[in-house]
Parts: C-alpha cells; sequence; structure tokens
C-alpha cells in the first residue's frame, strides 16, 4: 500500500504546480501598478517663493483691580469709587480685544464687595475675569 495516495494506480499523481492562478494574481497586480504609477507621478513642479510669517496675536491688556479689606476699589493701583469703575469697565469692554479683568481681593473683604465689583464687570460688558491669589499667604 502507498503512503498518500488514495487510488491503486500511480498514473494519477502529477508533480507540477499548477501557475494559472499564480499568473492571474500577477497580471492583476501589473494593471494595478500600470494604472497607479502615473497619478502618483504626476506633478508640477513649481520654484514657490520662501516666506516665514508669523500671525500677529494682540495680547489684551490687564486691569488690575484690586479690593482691600475695607471695601477700597483700586484700579491698576489708582484709589476709584464705584461710579468711575463702572465707567472705566463699560470703555474697556469697547477695546477689541477685550482686556482681561483681574480681581484681587484681601482675606477680609467682604464678599459684597467682590460680588458688587463681578456684576459691574459682567453688566459692563467685560467677558473674562480672572481670581489672582496669594498662595503664600497666611
Amino acid at each position: 500500500m502507498a503512503m498518500g495516495s488514495l487510488s491503486d494506480t500511480e498514473d494519477d499523481f502529477n508533480p507540477e504546480i499548477n501557475t494559472t492562478p499564480l499568473v492571474d494574481v500577477m497580471l492583476v497586480l501589473l494593471i494595478i501598478f500600470i494604472i497607479t504609477i502615473p497619478v502618483m507621478n504626476h506633478s508640477v513642479k513649481l520654484d514657490l517663493p520662501r516666506a516665514a510669517s508669523q500671525p500677529n496675536e494682540v495680547k489684551p491688556e490687564s486691569i488690575n483691580l484690586s479690593i482691600d479689606g475695607q471695601g477700597q476699589i483700586f484700579w491698576n493701583e489708582e484709589i476709584i469709587d464705584a461710579e468711575h469703575m463702572k465707567n472705566r469697565i463699560a470703555t474697556a469692554a469697547l477695546k477689541t480685544p477685550q482686556p482681561e479683568l483681574h480681581l484681587r481681593a484681601e482675606r477680609t473683604t467682604p464678599y459684597e464687595k467682590v460680588a458688587q465689583v463681578m456684576s459691574a464687570a459682567q453688566s459692563g460688558g467685560l467677558s473674562k475675569i480672572g481670581f489672582v491669589t496669594d498662595p503664600n499667604a497666611k
């Protein structure tokens, strides 16, 4: 009995490799490469000028608004009252780009004063308000 063969005759064994599927795959790949290579190499060479540009980002100015423990308001270290503060906020809100309001308050400042300043800034049109704190204060 022969090993690996189900038939009794030796004529059925064909040692040649069937190359037809291999040739079909190679022809398909050849056609794909013939079509895609001109597309990949199709370009127009131009001698473009070189320029370096940086976007002009205008940083908005910041307004330092401080409130001490007695409720005094300081606009960039200048003492002002509530009416002058509202007028200055209204004029600052019209600037482009709009300035940022940096609000500083002492620990002993009543929250009512801070809330009044925040309300005046919002009603005046300032949209960027930041709170400045001192992490080393005791």
